[in-house]
């Protein structure tokens, strides 16, 4: 009877590995549902935010930042794609630009002279190598250039600013 009560206590070579997986394989899913949980805290758990918080979300993209107002004088033109050269090879630049009119009237004449503010544009950007543009002063002087070139074309002075909505160069 001895022999048999020995025999229940002794463990198999093959057992003591199987218990080793098996604590190893549970630490690692235990481990991978703790940081599941905490992600899902410390992220609101991907719900929308409720009442005072939906409103000022929904106002602050309609507003762009908070307490920023959006340029309700703005005239949205056409994506521009044209080749660049940085001195090796040609490169693609794609620009869209935004206008900031001094008022809603001069919508109708940006409209009315869209062709002639399309090929000015294009042909400036065509005229720059990816060194003109590549940092944020060449980029600027660009902005620049643009903005004087259209208030040539629509006189007098109607457009305020302009901003680059899309800036890729590839």
């Amino acid at each position: 009877m001895a022999d048999k009560e020995e025999q229940g206590t002794e463990q198999k070579p093959g057992m003591a590995i199987n218990k080793k997986l098996l604590m190893i394989i549970g630490g690692a899913l235990g481990a991978v549902i703790l940081v599941v949980v905490a992600v899902l805290l410390f992220s609101g758990g991907g719900k929308k935010p409720e009442g005072g918080e939906a409103k000022k979300e929904a106002a602050k993209g309609k507003e762009g930042k908070e307490g920023e107002k959006p340029v309700a004088n703005s005239f949205a033109m056409e994506p521009y794609v044209v080749n660049i050269y940085d001195g090796q090879e040609l490169r693609y630049l794609k620009v869209k630009v935004e206008l900031e009119l001094s008022t809603p009237a001069d919508k109708v004449v940006l409209e009315s002279r869209q062709a002639q503010l399309r090929d000015a544009i294009l042909v400036m950007l065509t005229t720059k190598t990816l060194q003109d543009i590549q940092d944020l002063q060449g980029k600027n002087q660009l902005r620049d250039e643009i903005l004087t070139a259209v208030n040539r074309i629509i006189q007098p002075t109607r457009v305020l600013k302009v901003f680059f909505t899309d800036f890729v160069v590839q």
